[in-house]
């Protein structure tokens, strides 16, 4: 067990999931799959492999539910029934619970400016099919701040649970900062990701930056006893090797690294307790104070 670090710096960025964590398009996409399930007489989709869907790119998603319920159909057929599915479903997206205030509090009353990112695994077209229709919502974004999972600047394979996405979304904020030249740029450790899915977590573990779960509450049976882990970004599938790209760069070992340093080393996730991840239930009443960040009074 790590010793919990408790003396972190405020919170200078907020980076946001989308689906599940913002909006219950995660609901949705369980409908629209056992839609389709049933149609073929297959059971509908159990949460231990939906918590695996969860947060990844379309395609390994795909690759692991075709697996799982071996449908009588290829791939392309299936994705042709979602998609239509899709576009009568998604435009009917809502808020979750506590995001409108959340978001409209963290964009107009910190006493020092709070950066708002988006970083989710939709690429353009279902992204614009499920925020189409709230655009108060996702106005706290600026265009050049949403990350998608289509993104050219992310490579292939490099979706969650890697941390290509949260430090995309963490460069976009920094060129705006960059250009106006009124604040210093903005470092992983200052970053707070805000994440329903278990990749997601990883993702932003990987990425050196702090962390909330708020998952959905049948995710978070599943992972029951396992929390930890999952805070510590250690409860996914990456493979272990993959983590150690930056310190093997320099030619050392990534501990050996961050003891000289002082600072976690980008592609690592963390450590059971370490202190850089919560888990939340809700996002209402957001404990603003905790992160640093300072609201003016009413």
């Amino acid at each position: 067990m790590a010793p919990s670090k408790t003396d972190f710096p405020p919170v200078r960025a907020c980076l946001f999931d989308m689906d599940g964590l913002m909006i219950d398009s995660e609901d949705i996409y369980t409908i629209i799959t056992n839609t389709i399930l049933r149609e073929y007489g297959k059971p509908d989709l159990p949460w231990d492999i939906k918590a695996q869907l969860q947060g990844r790119p379309g395609p390994e998603a795909y690759r692991i539910l075709i697996e799982w319920a071996q449908l009588p159909i290829p791939t392309s057929e299936y994705i042709s029934k979602q998609t239509a599915l899709q576009r009568a479903k998604f435009p009917t997206t809502s808020p979750l619970p506590g995001v409108k205030s959340l978001l409209h509090d963290l964009e107009h009353k910190p006493t020092s400016p709070v950066q708002l990112a988006l970083a989710t695994s939709s690429h353009r077209v279902n992204f614009e099919l499920k925020s189409g229709h709230l655009g108060e919502l996702f106005r706290a974004f600026p265009e050049e701040r949403r990350v998608l999972g289509d993104d050219p600047r992310i490579p292939v394979g490099k979706g969650k649970p890697a941390p290509d996405i949260y430090l995309l979304a963490l460069s976009t904020i920094n060129e705006g900062i960059r250009r106006e030249g009124k604040e210093k740029e903005v470092t992983p450790e200052e970053c707070l990701v805000f994440e329903d899915s278990v990749p997601g977590v990883e993702a932003g573990r990987r990425a050196g930056m702090r962390v909330i779960w708020c998952p959905h509450p049948e995710l978070l049976k599943e992972f029951k006893g396992r929390e930890k882990e999952v805070l510590a970004g250690l409860a996914g599938e990456r493979k272990a090797d993959e983590g150690v790209k930056t310190a093997d760069q320099v030619g050392e070992d990534i501990e050996g690294k961050e003891r000289r340093s002082g600072q976690r080393v980008e592609g690592k996730p963390g450590k059971i307790d370490d202190g850089w991840a919560e888990l939340l239930y809700s996002l209402e009443d957001f404990p603003y104070e905790r992160y640093g960040i300072k609201l003016q009074k009413q």
